[in-house]
């Protein structure tokens, strides 16, 4: 039987298997390395810096099976905050089972709580047409903005 799956805010305790599944999804979708001496305390320190963001997990039993991580973004034509939906991890054999919508569900009961939050925000692959497909299917839609960066 399987058992129910669970959303929580992530702990401290949970840092170093998320800095797992960081490095897991820059390999799969970016084929990326990401050096866990550099990961590892970056998720470690938004666990400090509350008013950057935060994690939360989906447990099956006592395993952690998933994650995301919300980072904020002061919208002044809104006057409220934009949660960014970052760092989606779901483990293989737990995906498409409805975790990431278990997961979307928590972030937006947690907004709800929040007067301030005004929408949520997330940026995905361009190919990458099943995460698209869910987003869609959860009510968002995508937008007209094209992202830049300079790392």
């Amino acid at each position: 039987m399987d058992k129910p799956i669970k959303v929580r805010k992530a702990i401290p305790d949970d840092a170093s298997k998320i800095a797992d599944f960081n490095i897991a999804m820059a390999m799969e979708t970016e084929g990326k390395r990401l050096k866990r001496e550099e990961i590892e305390p970056g998720v470690k320190s938004l666990f400090s810096k509350p008013e950057y963001g935060f994690y939360i997990v989906a447990e099956s039993g006592e395993e952690v099976i998933a994650t995301l991580m919300i980072t904020f973004e002061w919208s002044d034509w809104r006057n409220g905050l934009i949660w960014w939906i970052q760092s989606v991890y779901v483990v293989k054999e737990f995906r498409r089972k409805g975790v990431y919508r278990k997961m979307y569900r928590a972030i937006k009961e947690m907004a709800e709580e929040k007067p301030d939050v005004c929408g949520f925000r997330l940026y995905v692959e361009k190919e990458n047409r099943v995460a698209q497909k869910t987003y869609t299917s959860l009510g968002m839609s995508e937008t007209y903005y094209k992202i830049f960066e300079e790392i």
